[in-house]
């Protein structure tokens, strides 16, 4: 995984005002491009990014944002939010600088240190410097590509790799197409995706899983005959539940993504959050054209494995069907064992003690 650092966002930063500097002369009133706020508005939001993610790391944020916003003073002139921008920006930097390397901050796409930060930090400024410019009437500026190639790595592991990073990452954040690809009408970054040696699992937010469900990609490139319906049931699972107020990051869907390709090879995930004994159901599936290759096995443990880094969690279910041969091979795999039966399948159960046991064996 690339690290990001101080130094990549002091580079973002210099990318983006010496471009916004430029234009400064013109009306920052108009909308951005593509988006509902102006380019006044775009340039705060930057800075509210900037300012808002060094805080999380200097407060050790672990369940929200700190109550605090950002605004411009009155009158603050197109010349005057650049400026914002690089000492904003440069707060960031010092934050990421200062932050010793274990630390982890809240964020919605998945608790981030300081690398983490950094790149989510640099996507915003990039993303919304070409919004602003383009609101502007400045088409075809271009970032630097190794901060492009190195946030990409960093957020978009389940992203397929162009030869342009910038196009790639303007594709990633909905605001173009790429290599025949259509644009996507849901996308989100990963701060924390569940990594094993094969796959990388990405967690389904409820916006992604309400796409998913209502029949679009959920923001991914699925293998041949992907993604299967038991996966837009999940989608609509986690839809639901976050309609409902239930949902909770970290306890929904999540896609499977080979990581040589960056093809979604199938889903997996929780029912839902652990109940008030701390048991959670847990489900998957794979694509019917990469079954039998170990995916569900190798997605399930490393699934386990960070789930029971949880404290609420103490054990986890899985119902199988009784003539699903395979699957009960994945489970018993994974350290599951039978314990009666459930909604006409074969319960399996694997409390904590066994998954850390499990855990330490495979070293």
């Amino acid at each position: 995984m690339a690290i990001m650092g101080p130094q990549d966002i002091d580079e973002a930063v210099t990318a983006i005002t010496s471009a916004l500097r430029d234009v400064t002369d013109r009306d920052w009133s108009v909308p951005a491009a593509g988006l509902e706020w102006s380019c006044y508005d775009t340039a705060v939001h930057i800075a509210s990014d900037f300012t808002g993610y060094a805080t999380q790391l200097t407060g050790r944020a672990t369940d929200g944002y700190a109550p605090y916003r950002i605004v411009a003073a009155p009158g603050a002139t197109p010349d005057g939010l650049v400026r914002v921008l690089e000492a904003t920006g440069g707060l960031l930097s010092a934050a990421v600088h200062r932050t010793p390397s274990d630390v982890r901050g809240w964020h919605p796409y998945g608790a981030a240190g300081g690398d983490g930060f950094a790149a989510m930090g640099i996507l915003e400024a990039l993303a919304h410097a070409h919004d602003i410019l383009g609101g502007l009437g400045v088409h075809g500026w271009q970032p630097p590509p190794h901060l492009c190639a190195r946030v990409l790595e960093r957020l978009f592991p389940h992203v397929p790799r162009g030869d342009d990073p910038w196009r790639t990452l303007l594709w990633a954040t909905g605001r173009g197409e790429l290599d025949g690809l259509p644009r996507l009408g849901a996308w989100r970054w990963h701060a924390d995706p569940v990594r094993s040696e094969r796959l990388v699992l990405c967690e389904i937010g409820p916006a992604l899983a309400a796409d998913l469900h209502d029949g679009g990609s959920g923001g991914f490139v699925w293998a041949e005959g992907g993604p299967e319906e038991g996966t837009r049931f999940a989608g609509g699972m986690v839809a639901r539940a976050h309609e409902a107020g239930t949902y909770r990051p970290g306890w929904g869907a999540y896609a499977i993504v080979r990581v040589s390709d960056r093809r979604a090879v199938g889903g997996i995930g929780f029912h839902a959050a652990p109940d008030a004994d701390g048991a959670a159901e847990v489900g998957y599936d794979i694509v019917a054209a990469e079954r039998g290759r170990g995916y569900a096995t190798e997605a399930l443990r490393a699934l386990v494995d960070r789930a029971f880094t949880r404290p609420e969690l103490t054990v986890l279910h899985a119902t199988v069907e009784p003539g699903n041969a395979a699957s009960h091979a994945v489970v018993a795999r994974a350290g599951f064992t039978p314990a009666g039966s459930a909604d006409g399948g074969v319960r399996y159960v694997l409390p904590r003690h066994a998954a850390v046991r499990n855990r330490g064996a495979r070293g």
